[in-house]
């Protein structure tokens, strides 16, 4: 009888430590992931950070996609122990780099995303048509065309730049919904995008297939775009080259005739 009691105390003695063992291991690994999500997202606990809002298009209010991909946001915002602060477009009038941003909606709405693609991303353009809104981006030398309902693209960035090297994440989509799909799209792929860069920047193309029948969910990875979108258009360039070109002509011509006039 003694035994058999002596053997119950060591299975339940061996059943508690292997429970408080799992639940340690458990606590670890929530904890590392938690500090590899506040290190993507630039959001360690108690942090700060930005939340800029577009204006819905023809209107001062905010689109209802763009309301859910707020939400979408603030929940991966709460996840990593921060909080935000919601700032219209119009009055987010200061530097990057000292906190993380979350940038949402496209530079015809948002003044501060026009401000960040001119110079974060020059490579990326809206071409506009006479009496439309912009529905076309171009890429470098590519061509991106929004068919609406059907196919739509949204550009998901995240970009470090400033003193504090804090990383601005830009979602900037033809339709509201485009950035909706686009925060959905961060937050569900949040582990494979930070195994893929790390801290580093990246901007990627989404295509958001029949959002007329699908709404934001179906959501296809069409390229990595970083290095087209992050370097000059090849007109501009040439541009800026040309004028460089202007300007060190006068220059040289002034150190030739100085030239010639010593000798």
């Amino acid at each position: 009888m003694d035994e058999d009691l002596w053997n119950i105390v060591l299975g339940v003695a061996a059943s508690g430590l292997s429970a408080s063992l799992g639940w340690l291991a458990r606590a670890a690994l929530a904890r590392r992931r938690l500090r590899r999500k506040q290190s993507f997202y630039g959001l360690p606990t108690n942090s700060e950070c930005l939340l800029v809002v577009n204006r819905e298009a023809g209107g001062d209010g905010v689109s209802r996609h763009d309301v859910f991909a707020l939400l979408e946001l603030s929940t991966l915002i709460r996840d990593c122990d921060a909080h935000a602060r919601v700032v219209r477009h119009d009055n987010a009038v200061q530097g990057f780099g000292d906190r993380t941003e979350f940038c949402l909606g496209g530079p015809v709405s948002n003044d501060r995303m026009g401000a960040h693609l001119r110079t974060l991303l020059p490579g990326l353009r809206l071409e506009e048509q006479p009496g439309k809104r912009p529905d076309v981006y171009r890429i470098g030398e590519d061509l991106y065309r929004a068919e609406k309902g059907l196919t739509e693209y949204v550009v998901l960035a995240r970009l470090t730049a400033g003193e504090g090297r804090h990383p601005v994440f830009l979602f900037c989509g033809q339709m509201a919904i485009t950035n909706q799909a686009a925060a959905r799209y961060l937050v569900r792929h949040q582990e494979k995008l930070a195994r893929k860069y790390g801290r580093g920047p990246f901007v990627l193309l989404l295509k958001v297939v029949n959002s007329q029948a699908y709404g934001p969910d179906v959501v296809e990875l069409v390229a990595d775009v970083t290095r087209s979108a992050m370097r000059p258009a090849p007109a501009e360039a040439e541009a800026g080259a040309a004028a460089s070109t202007a300007a060190a002509a006068p220059a040289t011509a002034a150190a030739s005739a100085s030239d010639g006039g010593e000798s």
